[in-house]
């Protein structure tokens, strides 16, 4: 029994809404449409559903204000270079504790 036999091919069928059901089988189908889709995009490149380029323009100027948490780190001189935010927020805790004692 090879899997081209259309008796074979049936009775995976057979097992497939079995398990699923009827009412599940085309909303599997279409999430697998829609995966493919957007792997597809993915692989292409950042397009949106007009076809057009995502990517931001190169003359745009990004906001350079800093996070509160690492502008109060570095008001407190602990080094933020390399670190999470939770490393961060630990660092300076302790600082801030070490200061009321």
């Amino acid at each position: 029994m090879a899997f081209d036999d259309p008796v074979v091919i049936i009775l995976i069928l057979a097992v497939v809404v079995l398990l699923f059901g009827a009412g599940r089988i085309p909303a599997f189908a279409k999430s697998l449409g829609l995966a493919k889709r957007e792997f597809d995009k993915a692989m292409k490149g950042n397009f949106d559903e007009s076809g057009n380029s995502q990517t931001p323009p190169q003359n745009v100027e990004t906001s350079t204000q800093e996070d509160p948490l690492i502008e109060a780190a570095k008001k407190e001189g602990i080094d933020t270079s390399g670190k999470t935010k939770q490393e961060i927020a630990s660092a300076l805790s302790w600082k801030l504790n070490q200061m009321r004692e």
